[in-house]
């Protein structure tokens, strides 16, 4: 189940995804599968061979990529969400969903 964003927000993710950006969602999440997980960012564009290419500079693997409906994307969760958040400078969503416990405001 996902909360924490609006329908606007998703609607600008599922636009980016469907013209071919790579775009970035965080939301709060629960998932048993998951446990101690509360956020996953989704990170789509509908071009897959993009995507997967972005991918490989993370670890990330083209079978990882989820095909749900029209917007295939990875998830990503833990510490590997944080790093690449931090390093695609993703800021705001590092703030907003508390992923980092003290923030040291000089860095975003």
């Amino acid at each position: 189940m996902a909360f924490g964003i609006s329908r606007k927000e998703l609607k600008r993710w599922k636009t980016k995804v469907s013209n071919g950006e790579i775009a970035f969602l965080t939301h709060y999440w629960l998932d048993d599968r998951f446990p101690g997980c509360n956020t996953v960012t989704k990170v789509g564009c509908v071009n897959v061979d993009k995507l997967a290419e972005w991918g490989k500079q993370y670890g990330l693997k083209r079978e990882w990529i989820d095909w749900r409906e029209d917007y295939p994307h990875f998830d990503l969760f833990g510490e590997r969400q944080l790093s690449i958040l931090q390093n695609e400078e993703q800021f705001d969503q590092i703030k907003h969903f508390n992923l980092v416990k003290r923030l040291d405001e000089s860095d975003y």
